[in-house]
């Protein structure tokens, strides 16, 4: 498998082309083959128009059929494993272990929300049958449930070449909840995108499914985004990546004669608060839990634990200076491109020269995209009211925040901005006691987590992998991991005094499909 550098437009290729563009191997600083063409304008209006007519039946057809084309395009992701890997690779600077566990991640992603649209249950199928004698006024019939809501675009993003991007959560569960798709590929690695966007292609032929069901478009700037969020048919938009870029799409989409959703994952800082009781229970252990935790993917994780938080103790100074050693002693590692390296090296220099604010450990980083962690720390009262101090560092960067009481940490909880994470640890004496602490962060966060760390995400029915601002652009009222993911793609519609036969299958007395619905207040799934 070798891309070729065009944009995937339904069944066909662009010939039209816009800028072009190469990928870049930010291992070895040079530039890879082939060159890729950013879509035309042409190119966007054919992409969404094929979305627009496929939309209806895409939308119609049952959640098994959705479920088996996922289940089609985690098998060919399966299949060609050893490619998609040497290609994400050479374009990332990721190691094999990794990008190979992020295949078989992303594979079990694609079947579990197969397996949510086959089961229907997501889509809270409800109905109040009507009561024509009730007195004063008569019952009518109401039978309601989510829709589809028509054609979706993702972004890609630049961390996870699979998980994140063009088979990944947004466009897995825009499928599965019955959403032609289009992907703005992510520039970082094109050519994998384009393997991936092809086994997709090949899933949507094999399965019988509508043209327009996937399309992948380039673009070496913004242009080819921008149009695609203005664009009218478009009703909803997916997007990983800073803060401001998810801004820049939301404001783009809410200034729309038809305003429509955004759903971007932006800035988190994950902070970790680590109590006294830890650390004379397991000091030693957590010096290695965060160690490997804040280096991971070299930072470049959203739920990077970015902010420390300790009350100030010989212990707790002990534990700050152990893990210093550690991260100064780090070897360095290879970030994703060029630019987010400079923006790391630049946010780091800033930090540094904050008030209040020291350089604990900084290891030696020399190659071009290499970096090494650079860690800080401060002082409750600098931190407070400094919003800089809240701001993510994407990299191996975090800050220590020193408390000299249990008050001052409640006080730096408060303080603290919308997060994805946040993790406690807690001695077994103390954990029940942190009732209030807990309380500020449930207001702050989308996870919480007690005595783990905030990298290494399982894909769960359960799981809940968003936050309020500007951890997310929504506030936190949606999850971009988990088969919740699906009602992001959704609306709700009501029928009203509808005879059976028009109604969806799902709202049928018979309950063809046998799905679980509420029916006059009552949970069941056999026929009303």
């Amino acid at each position: 498998m070798k891309p070729d550098g065009g944009s995937l437009i339904g069944f066909g290729s662009s010939g039209l082309g816009g800028a072009t563009f190469k990928a870049f191997d930010p291992a070895r600083n040079a530039h890879l083959e082939p060159s890729f063409q950013s879509a035309a304008p042409e190119d966007v209006e054919r992409a969404v128009q094929l979305a627009r007519e496929a939309a209806p039946a895409w939308a119609k057809l049952p959640g098994t059929t959705r479920s088996s084309f996922l289940s089609a395009i985690a098998a060919k992701l399966e299949a060609k494993s050893a490619d998609l890997v040497a290609r994400a690779m050479l374009e990332t600077g990721l190691p094999e272990a990794r990008l190979k566990g992020e295949i078989v991640r992303t594979a079990g992603q694609l079947r579990l929300y197969g397996e949510a649209a086959a089961r229907g249950d997501w889509l809270d199928a409800r109905i109040e049958t009507a009561r024509p004698d009730r007195q004063p006024l008569p019952k009518p019939d109401h039978r309601s449930m989510l829709r589809a809501i028509g054609p979706v675009v993702v972004f890609g993003s630049s961390n996870f070449p699979f998980a994140y991007s063009v088979a990944g959560g947004d466009v897995a569960s825009a499928f599965a909840a019955g959403c032609p798709v289009i992907v703005k590929a992510h520039p970082a690695h094109p050519g994998t995108g384009e393997l991936v966007g092809r086994l997709i292609l090949h899933a949507v032929r094999e399965c019988g499914l509508p043209e327009g069901t996937f399309s992948l478009l380039f673009d070496a700037g913004f242009e080819v985004g921008q149009a695609l969020v203005r664009h009218p048919a478009v009703k909803a938009v997916g997007f990983t990546g800073s803060v401001r870029g998810g801004r820049a799409l939301a404001d783009l989409a809410a200034a729309r004669p038809e305003p429509i959703p955004v759903y971007a994952e932006m800035g988190s800082v994950n902070p970790v608060l680590i109590l006294p009781g830890a650390l004379a229970e397991r000091a030693a252990g957590m010096v290695e839990g965060l160690y490997a935790s804040a280096l991971v993917g070299v930072g470049q994780f959203c739920t990077n634990p970015g902010l420390i938080v300790l009350q100030r103790s010989p212990a707790a100074e002990q534990f700050v200076k152990d893990l210093a050693a550690r991260l100064a002693a780090a070897p360095e590692g290879v970030m994703l491109t060029p630019g987010i390296r400079h923006n790391f090296v630049s946010h780091t220099a800033a930090r540094a020269h904050q008030p209040g604010v020291r350089v604990i450990a900084k290891a030696k980083a020399t190659s071009s995209c290499g970096a090494a962690p650079v860690w800080f720390e401060t002082g409750a009262k600098e931190f407070i009211g400094n919003h800089a101090l809240s701001e993510e560092i994407f990299g191996p960067s975090s800050l220590v925040i020193w408390c000299d009481d249990r008050a001052e940490m409640l006080a730096v909880a408060r303080e603290l901005e919308g997060s994805l994470t946040a993790t406690v640890h807690a001695g077994a004496a103390e954990a029940k006691e942190q009732g209030p602490l807990v309380d500020i962060l449930a207001e702050r966060a989308g996870r919480l987590i007690l005595n783990g760390y905030p990298t290494g995400l399982e894909v769960s029915h359960a799981i809940v992998h968003g936050g309020p601002y500007p951890s997310t652009s929504d506030g936190g009222r949606s999850t971009a991991v988990g088969t919740r993911a699906l009602n992001r793609w959704a609306r709700l519609i009501c029928y009203q005094s509808f005879a059976g036969d028009m109604l969806p299958p799902e709202l049928q007395d018979a309950n063809p499909l046998k799905l679980k619905r509420l029916v006059n207040g009552e949970w069941r799934t056999d026929p009303v």
